[in-house]
């Protein structure tokens, strides 16, 4: 199969590349800069040169493919709601062309908005509200005609490489002196590898269930206090307890995702997918030098 994917030099979007790569299959990575094009020419992908913003490039790259995979997104949350919708539009443009064809799209999603407080599942739709601008899911199973299906990921994806949430809780740590929780940091953050999410999109794309929603989720929840005490361990820094009142001084921007409570099941997933997560969890892969230096 010849695979769409944009993001394709992106911390998910290169495992993705990497696993159907060694399945065999052939991929199209998008690719906006010189250096991107030569990351996916490295590791046998061929190159389509476009960005999220260009909808003739996404419309041409779908065209020339015979399935998709969506993992691109502009992670600038100053301009969060601009960034979805551009992702909006850019869902709407590939899902054009793929409609009426049977041809397949992946898109991503999240677990962070879904059941707050509770054990996410995958049967659990999507919030849909002014406040909530990311509707990439809700764009993907509400185009008519198009075979799409939703990967959604936890909080925390980790590994080498990682610049998602983690490394700006360490960030906020060196900062401030202090590694933080918030009250009892019994919160949780649901987390996975980047290197099983590859598998796990190879997985959905070849079974390709129209409409299904899945969890790449290896650990359904991990306690945030726990998150901390590696982080104190590791800089040599006091954990501490935060008031809810003190929570917005301490982390600024980043409080509602470190307040977040986000359990996440992936049991219909492994079942429906046989899919089997077996790199190093979070807290294990976090207590390795790779997340402190520089």
């Amino acid at each position: 199969m010849r695979v769409f994917v944009t993001g394709a030099t992106g911390f998910v979007g290169s495992a993705v590349v990497q696993d159907l790569l060694q399945a065999g299959h052939q991929v199209l990575g998008l690719a906006r800069s010189d250096a991107s094009a030569a990351a996916l020419r490295a590791v046998g992908a061929d190159v389509h040169r476009g960005e999220l913003e260009d909808i003739d490039s996404l419309r041409s790259g779908t065209a020339a493919s015979d399935g998709v995979i969506h993992t691109g997104f502009i992670h600038d949350f100053s301009k969060f709601k601009e960034n979805c919708e551009i992702d909006r539009r850019a869902i709407e443009a590939m899902g054009s062309v793929l409609a009426g064809t049977g041809k397949h799209m992946v898109v991503t999603s999240g677990t962070g908005l879904i059941a707050p407080g509770t054990v996410a599942t995958e049967d659990a739709a999507a919030p849909s509200s002014a406040a909530i601008p990311r509707v990439s899911e809700q764009t993907a199973l509400s185009m008519d005609g198009v075979s799409a299906s939703v990967v959604r990921l936890p909080p925390s994806v980790h590994g080498d490489g990682d610049h998602g949430f983690v490394p700006i809780v360490i960030g906020i740590a060196r900062e401030k002196g202090v590694s933080a929780y918030i009250g009892e940091g019994q919160n949780h953050w649901p987390a996975v590898h980047r290197l099983d999410t590859g598998r796990l999109y190879r997985l959905v794309l070849e079974k390709a269930a129209a409409g299904a929603r899945y969890h790449g989720v290896a650990e359904e929840g991990i306690a945030f206090r726990e998150i901390a005490a590696v982080i104190g361990k590791r800089l040599g820094l006091p954990v501490v307890s935060k008031a809810p009142e003190e929570a917005a001084e301490h982390f600024g921007w980043f409080t509602h995702f470190a307040s977040i409570n986000n359990r996440a099941s992936s049991a219909k997933t492994r079942d429906v997918l046989g899919w089997n997560p077996t790199h190093l969890g979070l807290i294990a892969d976090l207590d390795r030098p790779a997340y402190f230096e520089g």
